[in-house]
């Protein structure tokens, strides 16, 4: 529909903003939701089985969420039309129709909540439906708005992780196809490279090769015969045929090997599948110090965080085989080609996973972002990830399953969402989650009864610092060379966090506020991680803090805390994450 036309008056529960809500040539009601890229999708809300003024009120609630602030995805609004069309047809049966939303009955509420199915489809249904409604002026007080307020209950999770085996087996599969791919990938193009620098003699295969190639990198294909299609027969000799395995899979990745790719990325990251599929390139830091590793700046985008919130960036740096900045090194080498033909035909496309396809328009038609350009598909959908494990004799797309598998039990902490749903959503419905705890549990309270609480502090508590005491990171140190915990190289070989336990240890008052700090944080890291996790690291390390709140005092303590620098911040996080020891 073309939307033209004068804008519609609003009626008097709505708070759209009028230039997302207009009336076209028929004088029928639309709202144009425009995306983050600026695309503009039109809903015509004169298609809804509802009297013309529950039209527009329901046009006015749905154009109210469709600015940069609210909705920022065509998804999102496609979604929330579908639940309004289907609560519209609700109505619709009604023997008396209400003429307007605020005709609307406690009764009329609750039996449409009660007609919504069981599982997550009605979850979803009532909490956006419902969540529309209550914008309205007229139902956000009285019997409706209870009504309307009531909480559904989430359905149990009907996904659970992978067994070990069964994650490695996937996880192997993905390995084995990505890895022949760049093999294939690396191998072809150090011959590109041999015929740019002239090491084959023109009229030679080696020549025609290197020269179909060079072709096949800047176009995409090879060249072909006109009407018939068929590649070229020099090329056709030159290459061992004009199959796609034998041609243009030479510098190109398969939509099979993509997502191989996306499923190792998954079982390093953690990343969900919309994360892996509008990936960006990867940029390396200009310097990349003395050891010349390569430290890679991965934007990531995850657009159910809302407006302004689902970008961030990390830091990866490829330490050699097996570190997971050597897989995004990977992904840029076997991916480069079909990039840069992406690149020449849609400039500032600038995403990571590109492969090429023999049948144009195969990728699924996408509501918020670019899937194709010409030969070439972006990215990662589900319908790959299906396709790939029924390739492989795997069950199912290994996307879903599989991030709950490395957020709940391997990484054992949020990837890109809040701790609140990584408790909620991904540990506590899973099975193996469950399952583990028990024996954690019975282990805890086992220790526990067996342990006398006791003093584990060994450094000694001074008012003032010593000349030629050594400052650490939690303490200062009266004998660096006589640790208890020696070196190869003669120094002290303990971390940081043990300081306290050293009898060469001296603990002032200037090191309370970063000790104090340093004791909450351990407090909070109990409440997140797995029992055994935690007692596992930072158990010791917490109660040695313990007892030494107990002989500082409380009052001295909170005023340490109280005092707490950015550096002390800063050297506490980096003793958490590894950056800061021994």
């Amino acid at each position: 529909m073309s939307g033209r036309g004068h804008r519609a008056s609003l009626p008097a529960g709505g708070h759209a903003r009028p230039e997302y809500l207009v009336a076209d040539e028929r004088g029928a009601v639309v709202v144009r939701h425009s995306n983050r890229e600026g695309r503009v999708r039109e809903y015509d809300f004169s298609q809804l089985p509802a009297a013309g003024p529950v039209q527009a009120s329901l046009a006015a609630l749905f154009a109210a969420r469709c600015t940069p602030g609210r909705w920022a995805a065509h998804a999102t609004s496609a979604g929330a039309w579908l639940l309004l069309r289907q609560f519209a047809e609700f109505l619709a049966r009604q023997q008396r129709p209400p003429r307007d939303l605020d005709e609307l009955t406690p009764a009329l509420v609750r039996q449409w909540r009660e007609s919504l199915p069981a599982g997550a489809g009605g979850y979803r249904a009532w909490r956006s439906v419902s969540g529309l409604l209550r914008d309205d002026a007229r139902l956000q007080a009285g019997p409706v708005a209870d009504e309307l307020a009531r909480r559904r209950k989430l359905p149990p999770a009907k996904v659970q992780s992978y067994t070990e085996a069964e994650f490695d087996q996937f996880t192997a599969a993905a390995r084995r196809r990505f890895r022949a791919a760049l093999r294939r990938v690396s191998d072809n193009a150090a011959h590109l490279q041999r015929w740019r620098e002239g090491a084959f003699a023109e009229g030679t295969r080696d020549w025609a090769l290197g020269e179909g190639l060079d072709v096949l990198a800047r176009t995409g294909d090879l060249p072909r015969s006109p009407g018939t299609g068929r590649v070229k027969k020099k090329y056709v000799s030159a290459f061992g045929g004009q199959s796609g395995a034998a041609t243009w899979q030479r510098l190109f990745l398969t939509g099979e090997e993509a997502t191989a790719l996306g499923v190792l990325l998954l079982a390093e990251f953690g990343w969900n599948l919309s994360v892996i599929d509008t990936l960006e390139v990867p940029r390396a830091e200009p310097d990349q110090g003395d050891d010349g590793r390569p430290t890679y700046r991965v934007p990531l985008v995850k657009p159910r965080r809302g407006p302004g919130r689902h970008r961030e960036t990390r830091n990866v740096t490829d330490d050699g085989a097996g570190s997971p900045g050597r897989l995004i090194t990977q992904a840029l080498q076997a991916t480069r080609f079909a990039r840069a033909v992406v690149e020449e035909l849609a400039p500032g496309t600038d995403r990571l996973i590109a492969w090429r396809t023999s049948r144009p328009g195969q990728m699924r038609t996408d509501l918020d972002s670019r899937r194709q350009v010409s030969l070439f598909c972006l990215g990662v959908r589900s319908n790959n990830a299906a396709d790939w494990a029924r390739a492989e004799g795997l069950s199912g797309s290994p996307f879903l399953r599989g991030r709950r598998t490395v957020v709940a039990l391997d990484r054992r902490e949020p990837a890109q969402h809040s701790r609140d749903a990584h408790d909620r959503h991904y540990v506590l419905p899973d099975d193996r989650v469950r399952a583990a705890a028990v024996e954690v549990i019975a282990a805890g309270a086992e220790d526990a009864a067996g342990r006398a609480r006791k003093a584990v502090l060994a450094a000694q508590l001074r008012n003032r610092p010593a000349p030629g005491d050594a400052e650490t990171a939690t303490a200062d140190c009266s004998d660096p060379g006589g640790s208890p915990w020696p070196s190869p190289d003669g120094g002290c070989g303990a971390s940081f966090l043990a300081c306290l336990a050293c009898p060469n240890a001296r603990v002032h008052p200037g090191h309370h506020p970063r000790l104090a700090y340093l004791h909450e944080a351990l407090g909070s890291l109990r409440s997140v991680l797995a029992p055994a996790a935690w007692a596992a690291d930072w158990r010791d390390a917490h109660e040695r803090l313990e007892d030494l709140r107990g002989r500082v005092g409380g009052g001295p303590w909170a005023e340490g805390l109280a005092r707490v620098t950015s550096d002390d911040r800063e050297i506490v996080t980096r003793l958490l994450t590894g950056d800061l020891d021994r």
